[in-house]
């Protein structure tokens, strides 16, 4: 048997399981691996230092699976921006079909971009309004992001529960779900909630095949669901983080009023990429989600997908019909 949904028919893939962008872990080997798992897996753009540079990761990515994959291109509010519209291009003339999409509205100058290619849009929200936008502006696919995820959960703390079902009784277009999941309970769970799939970013982390040091993943193996702290709350750009000494200072000092100035130097993307090639779990902020208190174990992508795949389908073909009576 197989989960067949509006997402495996539109993207081409075996299984309902997309590996959604992480700065500095979407590489071509936690992509190509996924995509190989019979998931989706994606390259994170802005990972490669530039254009060129994600050109070449693409091209290094089709060197390892002949299964679709996609790419991540994430807006951040920023003073200095990258040339976002050059990593759009080299996306587009790399053939890339797939493209996970986030970040302020400015991304939509990208969508203008890609659209005419045939490329199909994952754009991740965190409100249903915000979902209902991006539908109206064209996008293929949304990936709701519910309160449990790592990296930036929105401003309104609603948890998946709700989220999810409250995204898919008005968007029209095929609804990934995000945020908190990890294993075929959630791929159960969120397939009854109304989504088409589910988008796992914190436990393909935990992977044989994920390019960080192994201390860190042996940390989210032992970590339970409290192992995450909320900063960036005060600044109004919240940002669930794995807990360490890092990010207790940084919430210590939100509580104190500080501004975001006396906290950059803590949270600098390149400190978090040294703590992560290291293994030095407290040199940086590290995103993580509550799903670690469900994480057990360190599998490769094709046995983690296997297994969620199969429980999912234990659940549905054998729990939940059994207590029709």
């Amino acid at each position: 048997m197989a989960i067949r949904t509006r997402i495996t028919d539109m993207l081409e893939i075996e299984h309902p399981v997309v590996q959604g962008g992480m700065q500095w872990v979407g590489v071509a080997e936690m992509a190509s691996a996924v995509s190989n798992a019979g998931g989706l897996g994606i390259l994170t753009g802005l990972t490669q230092p530039d254009a060129k540079a994600l050109a070449a990761e693409i091209e290094r990515c089709k060197s390892m699976t002949d299964k679709p994959f996609g790419v991540n291109m994430t807006v951040f509010p920023t003073i200095n921006p990258p040339d976002y519209k050059a990593y759009t291009q080299a996306i587009i003339d790399s053939g890339v079909k797939i493209v996970e999409t986030a970040g302020t509205p400015a991304v939509r100058e990208l969508w203008e971009m890609m659209k005419p290619h045939g490329i199909k849009i994952l754009h991740k929200c965190t409100a249903v309004r915000h979902a209902l936008s991006a539908e109206k502006a064209g996008v293929d696919v949304i990936s709701i992001d519910g309160f449990e995820c790592a990296g930036h959960p929105g401003e309104d703390d609603i948890p998946g529960l709700i989220l999810i079902p409250a995204a898919a009784d008005k968007v029209k277009i095929p609804l990934l779900a995000s945020g908190g999941f990890g294993d075929g309970r959630g791929l159960a769970a969120a397939l009854a909630l109304g989504a088409d799939g589910i988008n796992m970013g914190t436990r393909f982390t935990a992977t044989v095949e994920a390019p960080i040091a192994q201390a860190f993943k042996d940390l989210m193996v032992a970590n339970d669901e409290r192992s995450t702290d909320l900063i960036f709350r005060t600044y109004r750009n919240t940002a669930r983080v794995a807990k360490n000494e890092i990010s207790q200072q940084v919430v210590a000092a939100e509580r104190e009023g500080k501004p975001f100035e006396e906290v950059a130097y803590l949270v600098k993307g390149v400190r978090g990429r040294e703590g992560l090639q290291t293994g030095d779990t407290n040199h940086g902020i590290w995103s993580a989600g509550m799903i670690q208190g469900l994480i057990h174990d360190i599998p490769t992508c094709h046995d983690l997908v296997t297994r969620i795949v199969a429980d999912a389908e234990a659940i549905i073909r054998q729990r939940l019909t059994g207590m029709l009576v």
